[in-house]
């Protein structure tokens, strides 16, 4: 699924958070009737837990706390530490180089799904597991789909009901700074990562409602949406063609859809989780290109082919 700050902000007009919210809430019906005892989410950070003072392309977390951005979540969440060190060990023999955390904090990124879904954020034991989406460089997508393979082959050894989410927008290109773009003071914090005051938080809320309403008039510089390339990567999900991403470079990416939608890397390495159970099908099939959102905004769900069969989880 996708996640958007500003779903938490005011500007997006009632018939587009009804439309996402109707799409939500048959996600969440989904997650209710599978009733998972562990969940595992790939998420990418905006500069609020992973700074360029250390970039690592992957980061299995043994504790987390939200950073509360945007009127998210703030503050722990239920991490089973022994698991998720359990699960990192497991990916490294896999051959798959993934950084640990002992006490990361992570933003609107990896909590609003959590939140969507259950209510609370911290009400299911998870696993969060960063994909760097932003910071280039950036990795190819094969080692994405190569950790999420790993992860999967992880989760099928237990004994639990496990959910994968991936919390990614498609395409979208919004304000977001670089080493290469950035102004001073943002540039000391996307690299050291000073904690940002509340007066500063609030500045970059109005500045992000600012931007997408410019966006969605058409105006502001941003890259426009993509919704024929979102259309495209959609269809490789829902058809299992998982391995046809391997050709798909960072500068096409970039070039055709904009800088943050390297975030699909989360959806890339949840569906390879799942496939490693062999076939699966999707349900739920929502995509709205939204520039109220800045953002490509879709939702799937997905189950191995069997599942109807041994649990009566619907699709």
């Amino acid at each position: 699924m996708s996640h958007s700050p500003l779903l938490n902000l005011p500007g997006p007009p009632p018939e587009v958070l009804d439309d996402i919210a109707a799409a939500l809430g048959r996600a969440r019906d989904f997650v209710t009737a599978y009733d998972p005892e562990l969940v595992v989410i790939f998420a990418p950070d905006h500069y609020n837990g992973f700074f360029y003072r250390l970039m690592p392309p992957f980061c299995i977390s043994t504790a987390a706390s939200g950073v509360g951005d945007y009127g998210s979540h703030a503050g722990p969440l239920d991490v089973p530490a022994d698991l998720a060190s359990r699960c990192a060990e497991a990916v490294l023999d896999a051959g798959v180089d993934v950084a640990i955390s002992a006490g990361i904090e992570v933003d609107h990124g990896t909590v609003q799904p959590l939140q969507i879904l259950f209510g609370d954020a911290a009400a299911r034991p998870v696993i969060p597991i960063f994909i760097n989406s932003v910071a280039t460089p950036l990795g190819p997508l094969h080692r994405s789909r190569a950790l999420g393979r790993a992860v999967g082959e992880f989760l099928a050894g237990l004994d639990e009901r496990v959910l994968v989410i991936g919390s990614g927008g498609l395409s979208h290109d919004p304000p977001v700074p670089t080493l290469a773009t950035a102004p001073p003071a943002a540039l000391e914090r996307i690299v050291e990562g000073r904690p940002m005051t509340p007066e500063q938080r609030m500045a970059r809320q109005s500045a992000v409602i600012a931007a997408a309403e410019s966006f969605a008039r058409g105006e502001g510089g941003l890259q426009p949406l993509n919704p024929d390339w979102d259309r495209r990567l959609l269809d490789i999900f829902d058809q299992n063609r998982l391995a046809e991403l391997d050709g798909w470079t960072n500068e096409s990416i970039t070039a055709e859809a904009g800088n943050s939608a390297h975030e699909i890397r989360t959806w890339v390495a949840a569906f390879s989780a799942l496939a490693t159970q062999g076939d699966y099908r999707t349900g739920h099939h929502f995509y709205r290109a939204a520039p109220e959102l800045i953002a490509g905004f879709a939702v799937r769900t997905a189950v191995p082919d069997d599942t109807r069969e041994r649990t009566g989880v619907p699709s």
